[in-house]
């Protein structure tokens, strides 16, 4: 690398001013966080699965720097059409020149365009649909619930879908966090396209929403997962993008010390929101980190971070520094 020995290194010497500093300060914070034995929440919203964050967020998970995920359904399910259909991914530079007669040719060939990635739906979606319907007609007939996360697990663990990889299985974050059996939260995951599939069997009465736990219950799972976890050093939250996938678990806190009134719930050690979201008026991705001390979500000395730039750059970035490459 020249005069730079590593990202990291090239990281202190170059990224001294404004967001640039904010990266390394915050990185350098969760750094320090898991150095003394505090655990981290990292929160996944938009398309970051599409964007391939698992190259980094995997070793994350391996290397024990991620305790916790909550995600969308999205990010979920997206990670493993990575995994099994990448070589038939599209990749389309020139998205912000297509017409509606473009958009219409990549849906009349199988495409579901993410920006400038496009998901193949026969390689993709209808891949996974036709493992995870075994899976979920398997826990109607043994009466099972699970949380969506868990069937995926489990349709991971079983090794049924390695006849498809088609990248490198190290660079699966879903495959890590299953191998280590981390817990995930999944808040509306019903807002997504496997989400869609499973509600077109409930509507056929093929299967019964009943065998898929709710948000409500991803909640109550959490509280009692906070309380057991969030002693000594505590439990920081790393939150990508803004949205459901940030907002839900960050609220576990006031609900436990407010709605139910419990005395000495901790608040969240450590923050850092990676977001292009402007400052505005009543915008959730947008609002300050000390806008989070009224809500009894973070303290006045909570370490807190805000690093406004596209999370796709700077999260890799960040992710590779608190790893030492």
């Amino acid at each position: 690398m020249g005069q730079f020995s590593s990202i990291s290194n090239f990281l202190d010497k170059n990224f001294l001013h404004f967001n640039a500093a904010s990266l390394v300060d915050a990185a350098k914070s969760y750094k320090i966080h898991i150095d003394n034995g505090g655990k981290m929440m990292v929160t996944l919203a938009g398309a970051m699965s599409t964007a391939e964050l698992g190259i980094t967020l995997a070793e994350m998970i391996r290397q024990d720097k991620v305790h916790i995920i909550s995600c969308t359904g999205a990010n979920l399910e997206e990670d493993i059409m990575n995994l099994v259909a990448h070589n038939s991914y599209k990749r389309v530079p020139n998205y912000r020149d297509l017409s509606p007669d473009d958009e219409m040719e990549l849906l009349a060939g199988g495409f579901n365009r993410v920006t400038d990635t496009c998901i193949p739906e026969e390689e993709a979606f209808r891949k996974l649909q036709r493992h995870l319907i075994k899976h979920w007609n398997q826990a109607t007939s043994n009466n099972d619930r699970l949380f969506p996360h868990e069937f995926m697990y489990r349709m991971l663990l079983s090794g049924e879908l390695e006849q498809y990889y088609e990248t490198d299985p190290k660079n699966s974050w879903m495959l890590a966090a299953a191998q280590k059996n981390i817990p995930i939260v999944v808040p509306g995951w019903e807002d997504s396209t496997i989400g869609n599939i499973f509600a077109s069997y409930c509507f056929t009465g093929e299967l019964s929403p009943q065998v898929m736990k709710s948000g409500i219950e991803y909640m109550v799972w959490l509280a009692g997962w906070y309380k057991e976890n969030s002693s000594g050093s505590g439990i920081g939250f790393y939150q990508i993008g803004g949205g459901i996938a940030g907002d839900f678990p960050i609220c576990v806190v006031p609900m436990l010390s407010q709605d139910l009134d419990e005395k000495d719930i901790p608040c969240w050690s450590y923050f850092c929101q990676i977001s292009d979201s402007t400052t505005s008026y009543g915008s959730y991705s947008g609002a300050v980190p000390n806008e989070k001390i009224t809500w009894g979500k973070l303290l006045k000395d909570t370490p807190k971070f805000i690093v406004e730039s596209d999370a796709s750059i700077v999260a890799p970035l960040m992710f590779a520094y608190i790893l030492g490459w």
